[in-house]
């Protein structure tokens, strides 16, 4: 799988002003690979995190998943092609994590299948008591080991985590930068991290920096 971003700008309206996040960028992402986006405050992160899953309206440019546009068929990519991670979890807190995951296979059209998902949740570190607990009862880590199997269970080539770490304690983050360096590397999955931690960067494959409306890859 080959994810390319051509000639992709982006602005919006910011009272009587437009604000241009990124002009003309061009970027390319691949499986096996473990990806950090950085960048200051108000850069542009999440909206770039957004594009790619057709989460937010492209502007001007392209964004082409294996050379078909992405925006062709937006609600087919996102139930087949893309898994979501994000910061607060967005786990249904009357469910248990078996449940959470299960209705992501629901979701995109298929069979929940329990000796699947309590198998990803073991690998991703929840064992099948914990599993069958609900969300609420979870440790926050826990809560994002689910979220990433919720991501994880339908195999799509491509994980999209937007400050997956942001309500993570320092050890607990370690433990989840982990898992999805391991998912890049060992199940060939392309995960793009959106990050302000330098540190959890640093262990990237590949950095992109979006800065001064343009974004630089920086190799790690």
């Amino acid at each position: 799988m080959i994810l390319e971003i051509k000639n992709l700008s982006f602005a919006y309206k910011d009272g009587d002003k437009i604000k241009q996040l990124f002009d003309d960028v061009s970027l390319s992402f691949e499986n096996g690979r473990f990806y950090c986006i950085t960048g200051p405050s108000g850069s542009g992160k999440t909206t770039l995190l957004s594009l790619i899953g057709t989460i937010e309206n492209i502007q001007n440019g392209q964004i082409l998943l294996d050379g078909k546009n992405i925006f062709d068929d937006p609600a087919s990519y996102r139930k087949d092609k893309v898994g979501f991670v994000f910061q607060n979890y967005n786990l249904i807190n009357y469910m248990s994590a078996v449940e959470n995951v299960a209705l992501a296979m629901e979701i995109a059209g298929r069979k929940a299948d329990m000796h699947q998902i309590i198998g990803t949740l073991d690998l991703l570190g929840i064992d099948k008591e914990t599993a069958q607990k609900k969300v609420t009862k979870l440790s926050g880590g826990e809560q994002q080991r689910v979220s990433i199997a919720r991501a994880f269970i339908n195999n799509p080539n491509l994980i999209l985590a937007d400050e997956a770490t942001g309500n993570l304690d320092g050890e607990t983050s370690d433990v989840i930068v982990n898992i999805l360096i391991l998912l890049a590397h060992k199940f060939n999955k392309c995960i793009i991290m959106v990050t302000h931690n330098q540190e959890i960067a640093l262990q990237a494959d590949i950095e992109y920096r979006i800065e001064n409306k343009k974004i630089s890859m920086i190799k790690h």
